[in-house]
């Protein structure tokens, strides 16, 4: 196979870079994958490099598993006697710590390679037991926001200590004894939380050059995607890996730098030419997924940053529509145009895809709200991931317990799930001895137990789950995985629990954890035991659960990172809210804004909508407040801009889901053929079929003229359009009860929807 066919002279450059530090630049949609793929290939073909020397790391599962199956079919010719390493960063510190992690001990006290890793919903558990030890609630910080504060210490490589010494007032002083606890109760547990395999990966290199060594023998190539979201224990990682041969090459895009709350540096791929004095840089500009259109209008706005090598991204596609820009009355209003826009544009159109964007997920309630009254289905990104389900995460644990028994999270967790009699009571007063006597609660529980510590039922409980977990405890350690998890099911009484509810959700939940059966048989077939197992259920992210077939996904800018669609609707483009209220009195936070509203606009491949309201309820208020538009949306060139409002090229949507439902009811519902609904139609009707016309249709001779419609009294129907005094013109799309108590909702262009008394409204009819 050629591996350079079909490739720019830029992708080529990229791909035959062989030694040597390479910065390759790549704009949005122009081919990065394609490049680290086949430049992997052309060092195996190649050069001889053996596939095991080369590893390239990214940052979801996903985006790993399709280099890996790219380059294994770019390969498919070729003998290979191992495989090249194409992983994310946590899950080779995982792998690697495993492996050669020993010597760790010697700075982690109570550090084995048979480590546990906590996931954020147990790093949450640990939080929340701190806080109750400490005498805390969350009127003293959400739980949340402290586990948020721990981490962004830890990413700095702060120490409890360290965060102690530059604590300025008591509330810092507290967060730091938090801090410590938390720091405490991971190592007591033989636990990792996600920062802990960065931290304690480079802390091993570091220290211990033997294993430094090692692997800068072991890797001859690193590859290092979305370099520009790196934070400092990624970049030392990658520093420590190379040391001995420079042989490494980033990708990335400083333009789509938009993770610094969780650490990322944009240093890193700035200053990448002074880390490497001699680096090659290699820009990718060819963009080959959006239109002209919309590069351009993305270009502009990115332009405007400081913080950037810089690149212009251009495209042989043609110049496609004009970016549509709406201003909605108020949020509903801005939600309903979205959700019509939808409907007229799948109409018919079975194969396209279409991304609602938004800054913050409470954006998504009325988009919801508007898109569940057409009957349209979609997709949320960034709920609950499989792994995340309460009975997923109950099973889990189960084997966390028997591969740990030291574990207090996985223990709490399933102690009395089923339900056998071990409250709450008895609980705290495990908790209260292991304290005291400074034990883990599974060697607390044996104690209790032999020192009759438990009233007799407790005991009986007790003593119950503790046979039942050795029962576990050895079918985990001597039986294949998907036997042991069978046995999981079975000997805790969990599978029993569900079948016996006949509610629709418990059969969901059994059909999850058939999933999970599913999934023990797929890693048993890959030679992976329980402890790989739980490596990959804690580090699957909500990005690696985006479902790309749906043919509507509702999600946030960040976690719209990589994914493309043909249509986009970027929503809520105001001041405060997009860009957010954080950025506003911070110019590197503002860059930071402005490069996010550049990803959100390049993920569109056809159709960009740029959406904002004028009118928006903040923090729950009972009010509405004004609105400033965005500035993004004052950098987008005029020239770029297609209006959607009243007036317009198109119109504004004054229609409402409910108008929708209603014409299509009727539609289904009502003969569509031509009425006669007046005498002299009903006799034009008989005519046309030579039919004498009937006595009873006939106008009587002496028969007052009729009135003119408009002199008729009449009532606002159903799809009339009326008019009143403040709101000026409507439609009205809904009537409720009949007579004086009928109320009927209207829809006012620039006002939305509105529920009128009829009687109260002082309302005109429009026909």
């Amino acid at each position: 196979m050629d591996f350079l066919k079909g490739l720019n002279p830029p992708q080529v450059e990229a791909v035959t870079h062989v030694d040597g530090p390479l910065l390759i630049l790549a704009g949005a949609g122009s081919g990065k994958t394609r490049v680290i793929t086949h430049r992997i290939a052309h060092l195996v073909r190649d050069h001889r490099v053996p596939p095991s020397a080369v590893m390239a790391v990214t940052f979801t599962n996903k985006a790993a598993q399709e280099m890996r199956d790219r380059v294994l079919r770019l390969l498919a010719d070729e003998y290979l006697d191992s495989k090249p390493n194409l992983s994310t960063f946590h899950s080779f510190c995982v792998r690697m710590l495993r492996r050669d992690g020993d010597p760790l001990a010697g700075i982690r006290p109570g550090f084995t390679r048979q480590f546990t890793i906590y996931d954020e919903e147990d790093q949450l558990a640990l939080v929340k037991a701190a806080f109750k030890h400490l005498g805390l609630d969350e009127q003293f910080m959400k739980y949340r926001a402290a586990l948020s504060a721990i981490s962004s210490a830890k990413n700095r490589k702060e120490t409890p200590e360290d965060f102690y010494k530059k604590a300025a007032d008591p509330r810092l002083t507290r967060l730091a004894v938090l801090f410590d606890e938390y720091e405490k109760a991971l190592r007591k547990a033989n636990a990792l939380d996600f920062d802990d395999l960065l931290l304690e990966s480079v802390r091993l290199l570091r220290r211990d050059e033997a294993t430094r060594a090692r692997w800068n023998r072991r890797i001859g190539y690193l590859m290092i995607d979305e370099y520009q979201d790196t934070n400092r224990s990624q970049y030392e990682l990658m520093r420590l890996l190379c040391e001995q041969h420079s042989n490494v090459a980033v990708v990335g895009d400083e333009d789509q730098s938009i993770y610094s709350w969780r650490g990322a540096d944009i240093k890193n791929i700035l200053d990448f030419g002074k880390d490497f004095k001699n680096a090659r840089v290699i820009r990718l500009e060819q963009n080959y997924r959006s239109t002209k259109n919309i590069l351009d209008a993305a270009g502009a706005v990115v332009a405007r940053n400081q913080e950037r090598v810089g690149k212009t991204l251009w495209t042989e596609s043609p110049a496609g529509e004009r970016i549509g820009l709406y201003a909605g009355f108020d949020a509903e209003n801005e939600a309903l145009f979205i959700a019509d826009t939808i409907e007229r544009l799948l109409a018919g159109k079975s194969g396209d895809r279409v991304a609602v964007l938004y800054r913050t997920n409470s954006q998504s309630r009325q988009i919801e709200e508007a898109l569940r009254r057409y009957g349209r289905k979609y997709s949320v990104v960034g709920g609950f991931s499989f792994y995340q389900r309460a009975e997923i995460k109950d099973i889990v644990a189960y084997l966390k317990l028997a591969l740990s028994p030291e574990d207090p999270i996985a223990l709490l967790r399933i102690v009395n799930t089923p339900a056998r009699g071990i409250g709450k009571t008895t609980v705290e007063q495990i908790e209260q001895f292991a304290r005291r006597h400074d034990l883990t609660l599974w060697i607390a529980i044996g104690r209790m137990l032999d020192e009759g510590g438990f009233p007799p039922r407790a005991h009986a409980a007790l003593s119950a789950f503790l046979n039942m977990m050795a029962g576990l405890l050895k079918a985990v350690a001597e039986r294949p995985l998907p036997e042991a998890l069978h046995e999981v099911l079975e000997r805790t009484g969990y599978k029993k629990m569900l079948e016996r509810d006949p509610s629709p959700e418990a059969q969901s939940r059994l059909e999850n954890l058939d999933e999970l059966l599913n999934a023990a048989v797929e890693a048993a077939g890959r030679g992976e035991g329980a402890v790989e197992f739980l490596d990959h259920a804690a580090l699957v992210s909500d990005a690696d659960s985006v479902d790309e077939r749906a043919q509507i996904s509702l999600l946030t800018l960040h976690n719209a990172k990589g994914l493309e669609f043909p249509i986009v609707f970027l929503a809520g483009l105001e001041e405060g809210l997009f860009p957010h209220s954080r950025s506003l009195d911070s110019e590197s936070l503002m860059e930071e804004e402005r490069r996010l509203c550049y990803v959100g606009m390049t993920r569109a491949e056809k159709r960009l909508f740029l959406t904002w309201a004028k009118y928006r309820r903040r923090f729950g208020s009972r009010e509405q407040e004004r609105s400033t538009r965005s500035r993004f949306l004052e950098e987008v060139p005029r020239a770029l801009i297609q209006p959607l409002g009243a007036g317009e090229a198109r119109p504004q949507v004054d229609l409402t889901a409910e108008a929708h439902e209603v014409r299509e009811t009727a539609r289904r519902n009502t003969f569509t053929g031509k009425t006669y609904n007046s005498l002299e139609n009903i006799s034009q009707f008989f005519a046309e079929r030579g039919i004498p016309v009937p006595p009873a249709a006939k106008k009587p001779a002496d028969a007052p003229p009729a009135r003119p419609a408009a002199a008729r009294p009449s009532k606002p129907k159903l799809a009339a359009t009326v008019e009143h005094p403040k709101y000026g013109r409507g439609t009205v799309v809904r009537r409720e009860g009949e007579g004086d108590d009928a109320k009927i909702t209207v829809s006012f262009p620039g006002y939305g929807l509105k529920k009128l008394v009829q009687k109260y409204a002082g309302l005109k009819n429009h026909g």
